[in-house]
Parts: structure tokens; C-alpha cells; sequence
């Protein structure tokens, strides 16, 4: 590996820290990089000590380099194949469209039928407290 670490170059490094944020990652000799805690894979990540472990051998991706601070911007989820989005079930708007079929006026009728029932036995139950 040569000394000079460009952005966008895919290089092999190791994590040397975990931390909430993000993982620390050893990319050459005195150098190193942070793996932002969004760029560890696709998908979400909530703790990454499920994705990653300290010593372990990262393929990293250089996305950013700032070489007054000498700090490495790094992603481990872009040098990984996007999944394949999966389509989700249709039964959802089904139901929907289901309901809206029905008497569109039936919803605010029957709970104001309900309300009625509902002030009716409201009345009876304070009738047995007064007893």
C-alpha cells in the first residue's frame, strides 16, 4: 500500500475502537480513519458492536480526506453491494380501499349510535350509585 491515501480509494484497515458514533480504523501506518456509525452498513445501526469488533479486518472505503487535520472520512457500507429492495405487501392499502367501498357515511354514523348507547348505560350505572 502506498503512503498516499486518496479519496475514493477502497483500502484494507483494522478497527482499533468502537465507539457510539463510529469505528476507529487503521488504514496505514500512523494512519486512521473514522467509519461514521451511518456508513458502517445499509440499513439501520443501532449499537455497532453488532457489526463490528475491535482487531477485526475492515474493506474501507476513503470518502472524504482532510489533509490539514490529517482525518479520514471512511465507509465500510460502500464497498458493500446495495440489497435488493423488497417489495412489501400489498394487503395494506387493499384494507383501505376495501373500507372505502363500504357506506362512506356508516363510520360517524355508527360511533354516533355508539355514543348514544354509551350515554344511556352511563346513566343507568349512576342510577345504581344514587340508590
Amino acid at each position: 500500500m502506498s503512503n498516499v491515501i486518496e479519496e475514493g480509494q477502497v483500502v484494507d484497515g483494522k478497527v482499533t475502537g468502537i465507539q457510539p458514533y463510529g469505528a476507529f480504523v487503521e488504514i496505514g501506518e500512523n494512519q486512521q480513519g473514522l467509519v461514521h456509525i451511518s456508513e458502517i452498513t445499509h440499513g439501520f445501526v443501532k449499537d455497532i458492536n453488532n457489526h463490528l469488533s475491535v482487531g477485526e479486518e475492515v474493506k474501507v472505503k476513503v470518502i472524504n480526506v482532510d489533509e490539514g487535520n490529517g482525518k479520514f472520512s471512511l465507509s465500510i457500507r460502500a464497498t458493500e453491494k446495495k440489497p435488493s429492495v423488497q417489495s412489501k405487501p400489498k394487503s395494506k392499502p387493499q384494507q383501505k380501499q376495501a373500507i372505502q367501498h363500504n357506506n362512506e357515511d356508516d363510520g360517524f354514523n355508527i360511533l354516533k349510535d355508539k355514543l348514544e348507547e354509551w350515554i344511556e348505560q352511563s346513566k343507568e350505572r349512576e342510577q345504581t350509585y344514587r340508590n
